[in-house]
């Protein structure tokens, strides 16, 4: 089994309930809370502290920086929600360079699924289970941390998976 493949196998147990976490508050409160990134960041901190060698565990912080400059300029210009943009950042240290491209599939899978299911829900009777969401009600904004931590959780089991 690779170090990528080990890694994903250990963090998913410990990502995958923040990442259903942040799916839900941003579909319920159109948010992402500071407290689920904050996670994704301390797990990451030990868990790769323990998981891979110095220097790769040092060059993952680097994903972090780079991922939530580029977020934070997308966000002043009005292109993406500022929780958004921290979760991006949270989750660019599980990401290998080698899968960029492998995570922009993921991550157009999910964004495209997210879309529709969230779409069908809103326009059918399942969204009177959950009447009090605010991303029902939204007509500019999209719960993107919905797909966002879809697209981590699924990159981090897939990862494992591929051994």
């Amino acid at each position: 089994m690779s170090v990528e493949a080990t890694a994903a196998a250990w963090f998913a147990p410990f990502v995958l309930p923040v990442c259903l976490y942040v799916a839900f508050t941003d579909l319920r409160e159109m948010r992402i809370t500071n407290q689920a990134v904050g996670a994704l960041v301390v797990i990451f901190a030990i868990g790769g502290a323990l998981l891979y060698p110095i220097d790769v565990y040092l060059w993952r912080w680097l994903h972090l920086v780079v991922v939530l400059t580029i977020g934070v300029v997308l966000n002043l210009a009005g292109g993406m929600g500022a929780g958004d943009a921290k979760f991006l950042a949270a989750a660019a240290p599980y990401v290998a360079v080698t899968d960029l491209s492998f995570v922009f599939y993921i991550l157009a899978a999910t964004s495209l699924a997210g879309v529709l299911v969230h779409r069908i829900a809103k326009n059918s009777p399942l969204h009177r289970l959950t009447p009090h969401w605010k991303s029902w009600s939204e007509t500019h904004r999209f719960p993107f941390g919905f797909p966002l931590g879809t697209a981590l959780g699924a990159y981090l089991v897939l990862t494992a998976l591929r051994g």
